[in-house]
């Protein structure tokens, strides 16, 4: 493990507790400085087809796994051998983000951090094909925080529509 992320001897810092946002959140327990690199975010490394196989988004009301995409082969569940960080929850103003080292991803705080407050970062969740309107149900942000998007999802932009030349 990295010499700048918590070992064992070191506790963690922030602590899991239930959360306004959705179920379980981590609370920082102590002061947090811009840039700490709080923790990995682990899991069993799998496919985007067992990824896909495994959790089917259509299937459910409110798809909620612990998912998170490294690149176009390899995504992490949390759910098997995962860590605390999966509980880390999504807000559209974050004071956190993931940041992938060579492979790896790390949870780093976007700025300082007061104790007490919740550790969030922006998940920018993707989908395959076309918006739907019932995504905007499905995958409904909680966070709170002005000029939410009101959605985990990153909505697909348009194609711009070019000019004819004359």
């Amino acid at each position: 493990m990295a010499a700048d992320v918590h070992e064992a001897a070191d506790p963690l810092p922030f602590e899991l507790r239930a959360s306004p946002i959705q179920g379980q959140g981590a609370f920082a327990t102590r002061r947090i400085r811009r840039g700490a690199r709080l923790i990995e975010y682990t899991g069993e490394r799998i496919s985007d087809a067992e990824a896909d196989r495994r959790y089917d988004d259509d299937a459910v009301d409110q798809p909620h796994t612990f998912l998170f995409t490294v690149d176009a082969d390899t995504v992490i569940d949390g759910a098997v051998d995962g860590n605390a960080a999966r509980f880390i929850n999504h807000s559209c103003a974050p004071n956190c983000e993931a940041v992938d080292d060579d492979g790896r991803i790390f949870i780093e705080a976007l700025r300082a951090i007061r104790p007490g407050e919740e550790l969030v970062y922006d998940y920018r969740l993707e989908r395959d094909g076309h918006w739907r309107n019932e995504f905007a149900v499905r995958y409904a942000c909680r966070c709170g925080a002005p000029g939410c998007r009101g959605v985990l999802i990153i909505r697909p932009k348009k194609p711009r529509k070019r000019k004819a030349k004359t």
